[in-house]
């Protein structure tokens, strides 16, 4: 996949695509009904399948003191979508410049002379242009005065017929229930990220684990959680099965919330690799123990749970 992060001055070969345009946090069933039918115009067509994004996202510009409430970072999406197929990817400087076109002007300025789209896909409840103000019904008569097609996807309901909506993932993350948003994603629920330095605390109990950041991100139920690790770089590259927490671990003070998480049967060194932990199973909320050897016997407890869980897979 290729990734461009500006819609002027692009090469010959990264235009007329038929392109998805949205947001894409997650990467979710919702978005994938989107990019499929994309797809199949870019085959029609005999086009580059692409996909159009913005970061930040546009909640985040205006109002950047909102919570944290992305699914993903913007590589965890750009790796995700470079997995289903996708060749180009657009993912545009969301700024006051951005913020402030109409309808009509991003139509002709981005998608029809900037970017050369052939066709675009967007959801039913698309908005775009200043003050949200365009619908997905504004693109389509747009893209016939401006010489590219338009197509629009009905939203995806979930089996309780809502639609599927990050918003609803989000709640279920919250929840502590994993599995239900990952059958809302179509994939686990992943968090990416290097593996950083942290206290080196889980060595000294038998339990070494990888510490990732959870910064900008929606956080899930903290709690312990069986995972699946995928390294995605390194000597170390591979998949494994593990058991991670999430929260601030208080046994041990105040904390910044992280991920922490122990692989089953590792033994290397990981810091710096980029690694994407799926959290498959939630198995307790976070708790305090009296004493050093009550939460070592608990995570022992954990891990047998979290290899029975992930053998059954």
């Amino acid at each position: 996949m290729r990734s461009f992060t500006r819609h002027t001055d692009l090469p010959d070969d990264a235009r007329g695509a038929s392109a998805a345009i949205g947001n894409f946090d997650g990467v979710h069933l919702g978005h994938l009904a989107v990019i499929g039918l994309a797809r199949e115009a870019a085959t029609r067509l005999g086009a580059p399948l692409g996909v159009v994004t913005f970061d930040p996202h546009p909640r985040e510009f205006f109002r950047p003191d909102t919570p944290a409430f992305r699914l993903m970072t913007p590589g965890a999406k750009a790796h995700r979508l470079d997995k289903i197929g996708v060749d180009l990817l657009f993912s545009l400087p969301f700024d006051a410049a951005l913020s402030q076109l109409s309808a009509v002007a991003f139509a002709r300025d981005v998608v029809a002379q900037g970017l050369g789209l052939a066709h675009v896909v967007v959801g039913a409840d698309f908005c775009f242009g200043k003050g949200r103000l365009g619908t997905a019904d504004d693109l389509v008569r747009f893209g016939a005065e401006l010489g590219f097609g338009v197509t629009v996807a009905d939203l995806q309901s979930f089996e309780t017929g809502d639609p599927v909506s990050s918003t609803r993932i989000r709640a279920a993350l919250s929840a502590g229930r994993p599995r239900d948003a990952a059958a809302m994603l179509g994939h686990w629920h992943r968090i990416e990220g290097p593996v950083l330095h942290g206290e080196k605390r889980g060595r000294t109990l038998g339990y070494p684990t990888a510490n990732m950041s959870l910064d900008g991100l929606h956080p899930p139920a903290f709690g312990v959680y069986a995972v699946l690790v995928d390294v995605l770089e390194g000597p170390h590259r591979g998949s494994y099965h593990g058991v991670a927490s999430l929260g601030v671990r208080p046994m041990f003070g105040v904390n910044t919330a992280n991920l922490e998480t122990f692989l089953f049967d590792f033994g290397g060194d990981l810091y710096g690799a980029p690694v994407s932990v799926a959290l498959v199973d939630f198995l307790r909320p976070e708790m305090t123990f009296d004493g050093v050897d009550g939460l070592i016997a608990q995570m022992d407890r954990d891990s047998t749970r979290a290899r029975e869980i992930l053998a059954a897979l």
